[in-house]
């Protein structure tokens, strides 16, 4: 049995669960942001706290094989970036390492519009871009935020 377990956990599973497990964490910042259900899973430590459980385990493993800096180019260049994501391990942190922070930005995104009263109808698109893109998420819902907060804050 825990064999069996063990086999289960690799990177190829753990990829489609953290990419298919964040999904219900998003539907809920989306369509009910204000239950209880949402505050406790998606808006707490529950959801990157798990795929913070899968990124300490695949450093781990990459601490035991080898050096954990052996291959790890990311300031020299993008040709080092590349061959860095050519390591499946290595890959599958960086997506984890992706997916937490986005869905902590998802949660920031439907706390802060609560605080500014932002109607949610607004907020989907922002919840949704930053689900796809990250970043770009964000700056769509800064510039929402800017009209109904009445002021440009880059702080709060």
């Amino acid at each position: 049995m825990i064999n069996n377990l063990i086999e289960l956990i690799n990177s190829e599973t753990i990829y489609l669960v953290a990419n298919w497990g964040v999904i219900p964490f998003w539907l809920l910042l989306i369509f009910i942001p204000n239950h209880g259900l949402t505050n406790f899973l998606a808006q707490s430590i529950v959801a990157p706290l798990l795929l913070a459980i899968c990124y300490t385990f695949f450093s781990y493993n990459l601490y035991l094989e080898n050096n954990i800096f052996d291959g790890f180019e990311l300031y020299s260049g993008l040709d080092g970036l590349y061959s860095m994501f050519a390591n499946e391990t290595l890959l599958l942190i960086f997506w984890l390492h992706f997916l937490a922070i986005s869905l902590f930005a998802g949660a920031w995104i439907v706390r802060d519009s609560k605080r500014h009263l932002i109607p949610r109808i607004l907020t989907i698109p922002s919840l949704i871009l930053t689900y796809f893109t990250g970043p770009v998420g964000l700056m769509f819902y800064w510039f929402i935020r800017i009209f109904f907060a009445k002021k440009i804050s880059f702080n709060d």
